[in-house]
């Protein structure tokens, strides 16, 4: 092993930049890994199944947490998220940082469960409008999912507060050479303990 394993979860509200930080951040450090979760939305035409997400029927996604085959699961906008353990065990067994992409609620089962081996940062959006010209921008939502995913904004930042770290994402470069110096400033913390 080269060094302790680190689940390193990124949550913002939706539109709010995770995914493309995230993508970033496996391109200038091809060494980390990332959590692929499960979901029972509908696949957005860009999206490869194993890839992105992990898309499965709701029978399917139930049968699975029966079977305890989740870290952590939530209902988020109508539709079921959840972390397998296959895409997170072996990694951190292998000592790497494992990048997660999911919401507050599931950002908290993960630092419950993993409190030494965790690091919770929330990507602050520069302002609502941001995240609605985003939403908007991508044009994967109607106006009605938009409204919906907006009204989670308020509970979604009141998680803030409990979060190690968060970044204002209104620079996009500087916020992944920010998350990357986070991640790799924990880690050598944890190396040293």
């Amino acid at each position: 092993m080269v060094g302790k394993g680190l689940l390193c979860v990124l949550s913002s509200p939706s539109g709010g930049g995770k995914t493309s930080v995230i993508q970033e951040i496996l391109k200038r450090k091809p060494e980390y890994a990332v959590s692929v979760s499960a979901t029972t939305r509908p696949r957005r035409g860009h999206e490869i199944n194993g890839k992105d997400y992990f898309f499965l029927s709701e029978d399917a996604f139930k049968k699975a947490i029966q079977k305890g085959e989740f870290v952590e699961w939530a209902d988020v906008h109508g539709y079921l998220y959840g972390t397998p353990h296959a895409s997170i065990d072996s990694k951190l067994k292998e000592g790497k940082v494992v990048l997660l992409d999911i919401d507050v609620e599931g950002g908290m089962a993960i630092k419950k469960l993993f409190p030494d081996q965790s690091l919770l940062i929330f990507l602050k959006p520069p302002s609502v409008e941001a995240l609605v010209r985003r939403l908007k921008g991508r044009s994967t939502e109607t106006e009605a999912q938009i409204k919906k995913r907006l009204k989670r904004i308020p509970m979604e930042m009141a998680f803030m507060e409990k979060y190690d770290v968060v970044i204002v994402n209104d620079d996009f470069n500087r916020t992944v050479q920010e998350v990357i110096n986070t991640i790799e400033a924990h880690r050598n913390r944890l190396e040293v303990t």
